[in-house]
C-alpha cells in the first residue's frame, strides 16, 4: 500500500467535509446520541468553520490518500489557533481519524509520523492533544507512540459533556 500525504487547501472543503464527517461518526456514533452527533457534525464540518481553518495560517490539514481516494486525514495547529494550550512552543494534533476499513493498516501511524515532522521543521519543544477516556484504541496509540498523560479537559459533543485525557510527547 503506497499511502500519500497532500496537504489540503480551501479547494479541497467539501472531500474534508466528506471525510471528517463519515470518520467521526465511524468513530464516535456508537458511544453518542443520534441527537449529539447530529449537532456535532452540523457546527464541526460546517463550510463557514472549515473555511475559516483552512485559512488559518496557524492550522494545517493533511489527507492521507490511497490510489487517490482519501482515507483519512489529519490536522494540527501552532500559536493561537491551539485548541487550549496557546504554547508558542507546541504543536497540536487536534485529530487524526482514519477510515474503519483502514485501521491497522499503519495509516494513522503515518498521519502520526506527518505530525511529528511538522513539529520538528517548527521547532517546537513538544506535542500535544486530548483523546476521549472512553477511546481507548486512540490512547493505546499515543501511549505506544511516547505520549503521557498529564491532564484532562472538557469536550462538548452537543450538550454531552465528555472528557478529554490531554497527553504531550517531548520533542526535544
Amino acid at each position: 500500500m503506497e499511502i500519500a500525504i497532500r496537504k489540503i487547501t480551501v479547494n479541497d472543503l467539501n472531500e474534508l467535509q466528506s471525510i471528517g464527517k463519515l470518520t467521526f461518526t465511524e468513530t464516535f456514533s456508537s458511544g453518542n446520541s443520534e441527537e449529539n452527533m447530529k449537532a456535532y457534525l452540523k457546527n464541526g464540518f460546517s463550510t463557514e468553520k472549515l473555511t475559516t481553518e483552512l485559512s488559518d495560517p496557524n492550522a494545517e490539514f493533511y489527507f492521507a490518500e490511497l490510489y487517490g481516494e482519501t482515507i483519512g486525514y489529519l490536522k494540527v495547529n501552532v500559536g493561537q489557533s491551539q485548541t487550549e494550550i496557546k504554547d508558542h512552543n507546541a504543536l497540536e494534533i487536534e485529530r487524526i481519524y482514519v477510515l474503519k476499513e483502514f485501521h491497522g493498516k499503519k495509516v494513522g501511524q503515518i498521519l502520526y509520523n506527518k505530525a511529528i515532522v511538522l513539529a520538528k521543521e517548527k521547532n517546537v519543544d513538544y506535542v500535544w492533544l486530548g483523546v476521549w477516556e472512553e477511546n481507548p484504541r486512540a490512547i493505546r496509540f499515543y501511549e505506544k507512540n511516547g505520549f503521557k498523560a498529564f491532564d484532562k479537559h472538557v469536550f462538548n459533543l452537543g450538550n454531552d459533556e465528555q472528557t478529554d485525557i490531554m497527553m504531550r510527547l517531548s520533542i526535544n
